[in-house]
């Protein structure tokens, strides 16, 4: 009777262990699994591994692979690990994810990156759903120095990557941001000899500046606002695109998806561009044009490329800015647009007398649907800068 008792309390203990305990191990092939999930709707291929260890919260892939082209082409990771699982709903929260360092060579090219991770991965359960829920998202990826070399001698190296994303409060939207900062491409490097002496003459021979690109992501009715995407180079300038258009859901995303799988699967190359032709033309009936913006902000480049263009023709710089001046309105009077002809003309005497800026907007009263922009430039193109709301100046 005594013995009878002791193992009741015994198993009782055990059952109260069990429960106070998680509910099963981590299954490191489920989260593998559902990582390719998502990123096969979100338009990637996915991970393959050796195997996947599980210890405690952390998952360690070995001999991981990031598939490319539907798994034809394979970039090899190494190790990666996930640290800080946690099953959720079916779906996994990440704390971190690192990788090893890259360390390639092929021929004479050597390429290194070091110190790469992502923080906050959220990933979905069921990757097939029309709400955030069913999106790969996270917090920040990070990169830091990456070089390139030729024989030896550094050709390109970019010191810090970042990229950050925010959900907002009621799920609504996904605002991002990314940083590349110290980009530096050492151009003397460049072997077609015409390249490498109109480069010499533009008194380019090496590149040194960033990228910087924000925006954010609407879920409802799929606006996409780019409100910066910029390359800013020390003595060349700064090039900016800004934009927004309509949408872009994540249904248009799933179709668009399908639709260059179905083209890659096609043996029939041909046939398979026209199918997807088709396609992505029904696709495009989905999106509404909202605004964009394109501007260049001048730091030095003009004026070299004035001169170097001048000299080809056996003039001045000078005489080169004039001649364009001259060029522009006639030019433009072929389109029969008469108010633009005499904005851009204006805005191009402006910049070459002094380069500053040169800015072309288009922001329309009311958004545009993209059959009616390409109806428009087929039928009738002369309507499109009215349509379109376009405008023109330099130096503001």
């Amino acid at each position: 009777m005594q013995y009878s008792t002791k193992a009741r309390l015994l198993l009782a203990g055990a059952a109260l262990s069990t429960f106070a305990g998680p509910a099963f191990a981590l299954d490191g092939n489920d989260l593998v699994a559902k990582i390719n999930n998502a990123l096969s709707i979100q338009g990637g291929a996915g991970f393959s591994a050796e195997k996947a260890t599980v210890n405690g919260s952390d998952v360690t892939l070995t001999n991981a692979k990031f598939l490319v082209q539907a798994g034809k082409q394979s970039l090899p990771l190494g190790t990666v690990k996930f640290e800080g699982v946690e099953e959720d709903s079916g779906g996994y929260t990440v704390e971190k994810v690192t990788f090893d360092n890259v360390n390639a060579t092929e021929d004479k090219t050597a390429f290194t990156a070091s110190d790469i991770s992502i923080s906050g991965l959220t990933v979905p359960a069921n990757a097939t759903g029309d709400s955030l829920d069913a999106i790969l998202l996270y917090d920040e990826a990070h990169v830091g120095k990456i070089t390139a070399t030729v024989d030896g001698k550094p050709a390109f190296s970019v010191d810090e990557t970042n990229v950050t994303t925010e959900v907002a409060d009621d799920n609504s939207s996904v605002g991002f941001d990314l940083q590349v900062n110290g980009i530096k491409s050492d151009l003397s490097l460049v072997e077609d000899a015409q390249t490498k002496d109109t480069l010499q003459q533009l008194g380019v021979t090496s590149l040194d500046g960033k990228v910087a690109m924000s925006g954010a992501w609407t879920l409802k009715d799929g606006t996409l606002d780019i409100d910066e995407y910029a390359l800013d180079f020390a003595r060349v300038g700064k090039f900016n695109l800004a934009f927004s258009m309509s949408g872009y859901t994540l249904d248009f995303i799933k179709s668009a998806n399908e639709t260059a799988k179905a083209m890659e699967a096609n043996p029939n190359k041909e046939e398979a561009q026209q199918a997807a032709g088709l396609a992505m033309l029904g696709l495009m009936q989905r999106l509404t044009f909202n605004s964009a913006e394109i501007r260049f902000e001048d730091a030095g480049i003009t004026k070299k490329a004035l001169d170097y263009a001048g000299k080809s023709q056996g003039t001045t710089g000078e005489a080169m800015a004039q001649m364009l001046k001259g060029m522009t309105p006639m030019m433009l009077a072929q389109y029969n647009v008469p108010e633009l002809q005499n904005m851009v003309s204006a805005a191009v005497n402006t910049y070459l007398d002094k380069p500053g800026s040169f800015t072309i907007t288009a922001e329309p009263a009311d958004a545009v649907p993209f059959p009616m922009i390409m109806g428009a430039a087929m039928g009738a193109p002369n309507t499109l800068p009215k349509v379109l709301g376009v405008k023109v100046t330099a130096n503001d």
